[in-house]
């Protein structure tokens, strides 16, 4: 972890300098374009410069910064590196314990299928929505019940 939070901060520090490149870049190609005869100094930088770009590359630096610290923070209380982290490490070190899982189940599918249909019904037509939340429904029972009949029941 202690890598990846040196690649998230050289990554915020990249799109800090590619902001100011941007911004003066464009300030710089921008100058007389489109400024009244009266206007100079300040109210050409604010009228000429184009805010989008400008914003977004400030906003991808914080959220990469913030990711960074993130990251850090969470190697600095785990006191200790991960398995994942360590050259000698076995992969069962870092393995952890998934719980049940039936891999002869197609009930995922039928649930994975149920948000789909659900956040298709919020994005087309509302009158979807239910008939998402029906699958749901049905794949929730049939996921739970699974155990109870068939070869496979306890």
């Amino acid at each position: 972890m202690k890598t990846n939070t040196g690649l998230w901060w050289l990554l915020s520090a990249f799109f800090f300098l590619m902001f100011v490149v941007y911004t003066v870049w464009n300030v710089i190609a921008h100058w007389d374009t489109h400024v009244a005869p009266g206007v100079s100094g300040w109210e050409v930088f604010t009228l000429s410069t184009e805010w989008v770009g400008t914003v977004a590359l400030l906003f991808v630096t914080l959220m990469a910064a913030f990711i960074a610290f993130y990251i850090g923070r969470v190697h600095k209380a785990q006191r200790g590196e991960l398995p994942e982290d360590i050259l000698t490490a076995d992969i069962d070190d870092g393995d952890p314990e998934a719980g049940e899982f039936s891999p002869w189940s197609w009930w995922p599918i039928v649930l994975a299928a149920s948000a789909a249909v659900g956040i298709l019904g919020l994005a087309v037509g509302v009158w979807m929505f239910p008939i998402g939340l029906a699958i749901f429904v049905v794949a929730i029972v049939g996921w739970v019940y699974e155990y109870y009949r068939g070869y496979f029941a306890r």
